[in-house]
Formats: structure tokens, sequence, C-alpha cells
């Protein structure tokens, strides 16, 4: 199994935090955004390669932080080439390009590099290989206006997803999608044919409605809680999480 961390966005609502520093590599609680990530990956045996697709601004910046990283996975840095947010490939066309670049052709985890979560990733693996089916995460979000700046799902009985809208301006339920996916081998090829057919290759999310035509899609109910890192309010949200943990008593 191959692990796809999103690293490529220029995150100009943090600016200037994010002028010099990529987003996953802000601190939060005293660790980067990507370090904490990377300790969730690297909960999966299963997983011999974490491939970080960069923008060509931060590319020797993320090569500096995987030579000093400790793991016991081949990290693989690539550069998508853009230099600035006007000529941004986008999460999906990233993807893409990691896959092709990569010759990736097996299973793999795809994450953005701007979530932080605190439940296991081995459990959402452990769903994935039961369900034998290209598998998302999702979680209850009683916050309307949260709610409309993520992916929001219905899904039936087994938990097979049957509607999914990114970014709804009216959401359809409280079931909102991080951007934490798991998609089978063969599954794969389909991200080139959404490209080719001229569909959005900005959020990731924007493929799962097109392959929910194609394939059956299944979704993993996670507790806990996420952070989705996208502006200064919730940077310091997650920021005070990190450093004052809530009570599990």
């Amino acid at each position: 199994m191959k692990c796809v961390l999103l690293v490529a966005g220029f995150a100009t609502r943090l600016y200037p935090l994010t002028l010099h520093t990529p987003k996953p590599l802000l601190e939060v609680g005293g660790r980067t955004i990507l370090d904490r990530l990377m300790e969730k990956v690297e909960e999966i045996p299963s997983i011999d390669e974490i491939i970080l697709v960069s923008n060509g601004r931060f590319f020797t910046t993320f090569i500096q932080w995987a030579a000093t990283y400790s793991s016991h996975r081949k990290i693989t840095v690539l550069n998508d080439g853009a230099l600035d947010n006007d000529h941004r490939l986008g999460a999906i066309a990233d993807l893409e390009f990691a896959l092709r670049e990569r010759r990736i052709d097996e299973d793999t985890l795809v994450l953005a590099g701007d979530n932080l979560f605190d439940f296991s990733l081995k459990a959402f693996v452990d769903f994935f290989l039961a369900k034998r089916a290209d598998c998302i995460t999702a979680h209850r979000v009683e916050d309307p206006e949260q709610l409309k700046r993520t992916g929001v799902i219905l899904v039936n009985s087994e938990g097979r997803v049957l509607t999914f809208e990114e970014k709804p301006k009216v959401p359809t339920s409280d079931l909102a999608v991080p951007p934490i996916y798991l998609y089978r081998q063969d599954t794969l090829p389909l991200v080139g044919t959404y490209l080719e057919e001229g569909n959005n290759p900005d959020a990731p999310g924007n493929f799962i409605p097109w392959l929910l035509r194609r394939k059956e899609v299944y979704a993993y109910f996670f507790q806990g809680k996420r952070y989705d890192i996208g502006t200064p309010e919730s940077l310091e949200e997650a920021r005070q999480a990190y450093v004052f943990p809530p009570s599990r008593n």
C-alpha cells in the first residue's frame, strides 16, 4: 500500500504565516502538522512508501524536512512545478501526477496535508480491507456553517455512500467528509479519466461524486476531533486543542 500526502497548496488565507513556510510545516502543539500526520500514517504496517506532492515554491523545504524526519518508510517528495497560487494544478491533478510519476499500481491512502484528527488510520484500513471497496471517512458535525466548508454525504443503512456534495450551499445531512480516502488499485486509473473528461481538478472531494456513478464507495464513521486548518481562526483552534487536550474521563 502507498500513501499520497497532498501538500502543494499555497494557503493564501493564512498569509503572511505561509508566505515562506508551507502550511503542513506550521506548528500545532509544538509539532508540525505534517509530523502529526506522519505519525498517523506510520500506524499502518502495510504502507511502504509515503509520497508528498509539493509545489515548486516549497519543494526544497519539503526535501529538507524529509532529510531530517526519521521514518522506517520510504519518503518521496515530488515537485508539481507550480510556483504560485494562480498556476496551481489542483489536488486531484496532483494526485494523478503522483500516481503517474511513481507508477503506483496498488491500494492507496490519500490525505490532505492540512487536516488533523485523533482517530486511528489503522482502523480505517481494516474497514477498507473488509469492504473490498473504495472508502472515505465521515463524522457528524452540528455546525451548518462548518458543513458548508467540507464534503457532505448521504449513506444507506450499510454505510454505502449514496450522494456526495463538496462544500454545499445547503447541506443535506450532518455527515462531513474530511480529505482522507482509500482507493483500490483498480480505481486509480479513473483519476486520469476524470481529468481527461475536463472535470474540476481542485478539491480532492470533487472526484467522489463522479466515482459514485461508477463504483461502490463506503463511509467509515469515526469518533473524535478533526481540525481543517485553512484560516487563522482554525489554526488557533487546533493549537489550543493540542496544547490543552480535552479530558477523556
